[in-house]
C-alpha cells in the first residue's frame, strides 16, 4: 500500500499549495519575511510603538459551512473566517498584522479549496492583513463526502496600556450601531432548523430580492479600516458575534454604567424579521446580531460625526448601573 491508496494523496497536495501561492502573495504587506510553503511564517514587527503587545483570536464560521458546502457556494466562507478573528481583534484595539488558516477535509478537491483560499486571501486584503500561512489537512477517517472545516488564526499589534486600562465609558456616551450584512457567522443552527427543516424552505426560494441561499451566505462585514479611521474617537467596542448583543456589549463596558438600548432604533434586515416570527424575541437578541455587526462607544458630542463617517447610527446611551444591557422600546 501507499499513502494515496490509505486516502491521502501527497502529489494534490503539494499542487494545491502552488496553486493558492499567487493569492497568498496578494495579501502580504512589508512586514512579511517568509515566503509561501516555509515550516513557519515570519513577520517584522512594525516600528513606532512604545511598549507594543501581541494579540491573538482564533475562530470559524460554525454551520454556515454547512450550507457552503451543500449549496456549493464556497466563495465567501473564507471572507467568513477572517472577518470573525479581525473583527475581535480591533475590539482590543489592536491592528491586525498576519493571519493562518487550517483547512482540513475528507479528500482534497483542488478547485474548491482554492475558492475558500481565495476567499480568505480576500477578507486578508479588506482587513490589511497578510496570509503568511497556513495547514492543509486530507483526514478519510474523519470527514464524510466533501466535508471540511475552516479555522483561522489572526494575530494583532496594540500599545500595551490599551490592552490593559479599562474602557473609559461613562453615563451620556453613545452606542453607535456599526450594520452587519445579515446574520453573518453566528446562530446557523438555530436558522438552519428552523429554515429548512421546520418552515421546509429551500435555498433557491426568492427572499428579500434574492434567493434565500444568497441571504444567508452574505459574508460577514470587515470593521478594522473603518475603526482604524476613528480609533481615537472609539472610547470601546463590541463584535456582536455568539450571545448577540446581550452578551457581547457588557464585555466592552467599564464597572458602574449600564447599555440602554432602544429596541425600535435597531435596523434589523428582513432575515430576522422571519426567523422572529417563530422565535422567541428573547432568545432572538441572544442569539442573532440582529443586523447590528458591532457596537461603538463614543462621546455625545461626537456621535453624530462618527455616525455619519462610518455608515452606522445611534441605538442607545450609557447611564449609571450594573454592567449589563437593558433593552426599551
Amino acid at each position: 500500500m501507499d499513502y494515496k491508496q490509505a486516502g491521502v494523496d501527497i502529489d494534490a497536495g503539494a499542487a494545491f499549495v502552488e496553486a493558492i501561492k499567487p493569492a497568498a502573495r496578494s495579501t502580504f504587506t512589508s512586514g512579511v519575511l517568509s515566503p509561501i510553503g516555509s515550516f513557519s511564517g515570519a513577520f517584522r514587527l512594525p516600528s513606532g510603538y512604545k511598549k507594543p503587545v501581541l494579540l491573538g483570536a482564533t475562530d470559524g464560521v460554525g454551520t454556515k459551512l454547512r450550507l457552503a458546502i451543500d449549496s456549493g457556494r464556497l466563495e465567501t466562507v473564507g471572507i467568513d473566517l477572517v472577518a470573525m478573528c479581525v473583527n475581535d481583534l480591533i475590539c482590543n484595539r489592536g491592528e491586525p498584522l498576519f493571519f493562518l488558516d487550517y483547512y482540513a477535509t475528507r479528500k482534497l478537491n483542488i478547485d474548491e479549496a482554492k475558492a475558500v483560499i481565495e476567499a480568505i486571501a480576500k477578507g486578508c486584503v479588506e482587513a490589511g492583513c497578510a496570509l503568511i500561512g497556513g495547514e492543509t489537512a486530507e483526514m478519510p477517517d474523519m470527514y464524510n463526502a466533501k466535508d471540511f472545516d475552516l479555522a483561522g488564526f489572526a494575530v494583532g499589534i496594540a500599545e500595551e496600556n490599551e490592552v490593559t486600562a479599562p474602557p473609559p465609558t461613562k453615563a451620556g456616551d453613545v452606542l453607535i450601531a456599526l450594520p452587519s450584512s445579515g446574520l453573518h457567522s453566528n446562530g446557523f443552527s438555530l436558522a438552519r432548523k428552523l429554515l429548512f427543516e421546520r418552515l421546509k424552505m429551500r435555498f433557491d426560494d426568492p427572499f428579500d430580492g434574492l434567493r434565500l441561499i444568497d441571504v444567508l451566505l452574505k459574508p460577514t462585514e470587515i470593521y478594522v479600516k473603518r475603526f482604524a479611521a476613528h480609533k481615537n474617537k472609539v472610547k470601546a467596542l463590541a463584535h456582536i458575534t455568539g450571545g448577540g448583543i446581550t452578551e457581547n456589549l457588557p464585555r466592552s463596558l467599564s464597572e458602574g454604567v449600564r447599555a440602554v438600548i432602544d429596541k425600535k432604533a435597531i435596523r434589523s434586515q428582513e432575515i430576522f424579521k422571519l426567523i422572529g416570527k417563530y422565535i422567541a424575541e428573547e432568545e432572538m437578541f441572544r442569539t442573532f446580531n440582529m443586523g447590528v455587526g458591532m457596537i461603538w462607544i463614543v462621546d455625545k458630542n461626537d456621535a453624530e460625526t462618527i455616525a455619519a463617517a462610518c455608515g452606522g447610527y445611534a441605538i442607545g446611551r450609557l447611564t449609571a448601573g450594573d454592567r449589563s444591557v437593558e433593552f426599551v422600546s
